[in-house]
């Protein structure tokens, strides 16, 4: 079966998006929260209208949970008089148009270390030309961060990964799977960040429906096939090696994000709300000069996990 066809793009329903986008974050939220034991506290912020970034949204934080050390969920709705460079990069014919964004994203750090990280994000944009349609397009994924890989979890991950992307064609998990191992890779230390899930971005193939039925999928998916995994690991014992060992992981996570995450780098060059934007990040992190594991231990075990590979 071929994957989705490009089809005219059809009139988009920002409305529609928006509303899905309020109510996943609600959703998601209250998951989180009951299975921490601990409410989130709720950041709700809104930009001059005379800022270069205008806009709204909500940023809800928990931090210092039974469960998780920090957890940000973000929702958030903005508009620019110019698409900075991270968002026209793919569409240059773009560059200087108006645009509007809309997304929900998360990143979760467990304070146990063999609970992975996660990172999730589902977000929509529309570039305002000064004459005709607008260009609109979908973006998104998950992708997951172990410390300590545990292969039925991961399994079980890239299956959930793979049935969300069931209605729209036997090509689209392979195909969003490769993305993500493709963008989340440090070029700089030769491994990918973790092991991966799915990723797509610039989306709008056979029409707004489909692609928005997409955004919708994986949004959906994200929720049980983590606490699954969760629910699993939460009560592993853990000591000081595993949590130096966290931390050290940690540090490359964040190298990502302020290197190579065009989210991070969109919503800097934007003039994003610098708080919301940051929140991705772990509350502790290590860096150590020339960091060796040793050989034959269940943290040296990670690196055969960091690179491209097949998992359902």
């Amino acid at each position: 079966m071929s994957f989705i066809r490009r089809d005219k793009q059809s009139t988009p329903d920002a409305a529609a998006v928006e509303a899905y986008l309020r109510d996943l974050q609600n959703r998601i939220c209250d998951a989180l929260s009951a299975a921490d034991g601990q409410a989130f506290a709720v950041d709700e912020w809104r930009k001059p209208d005379d800022a270069p970034l205008r806009g709204n949204g909500i940023t809800r934080i928990l931090e210092g949970g039974e469960l998780f050390e920090r957890a940000g969920v973000g929702f958030s709705l903005v508009a620019g008089d110019r698409l900075p460079p991270s968002a026209s990069a793919q569409r240059p014919e773009l560059a200087g148009c108006s645009f509007r964004a809309m997304g929900v994203s998360l990143v979760l750090h467990p304070r146990n270390p063999h609970v992975p990280t996660v990172h999730m994000n589902v977000r929509m944009f529309l570039a305002e030309k000064p004459s005709g349609d607008p260009v609109w397009w979908f973006g998104g994924g998950f992708d997951l961060t172990p410390y300590y890989v545990v292969e039925d979890d991961v399994r079980n991950w890239h299956r959930a990964a793979r049935d969300a992307c069931a209605a729209f064609g036997d090509e689209a998990y392979p195909r969003l799977k490769k993305n993500c191992d493709e963008y989340f890779y440090l070029k700089h230390r030769n491994e990918t960040r973790g092991v991966g899930g799915l990723f797509f971005d610039d989306w709008s193939e056979g029409g707004f429906d489909a692609s928005f039925g997409l955004q919708r999928s994986v949004g959906d998916a994200f929720l049980p096939a983590y606490l699954a995994i969760v629910e699993r690991r939460r009560d592993t014992p853990y000591g000081a090696r595993e949590r130096e060992w966290q931390l050290v992981r940690r540090g490359r996570y964040v190298e990502f994000n302020l290197v190579f995450d065009r989210g991070t780098l969109f919503g800097l060059q934007s003039g994003g709300r610098t708080e919301s934007i940051l929140m991705s990040m772990p509350p502790l992190a290590s860096w150590q000069y020339e960091h060796r594991t040793e050989p034959g231990s269940a943290e040296a075990q990670l690196a055969q996990y960091l690179k491209p590979r097949d998992w359902v």
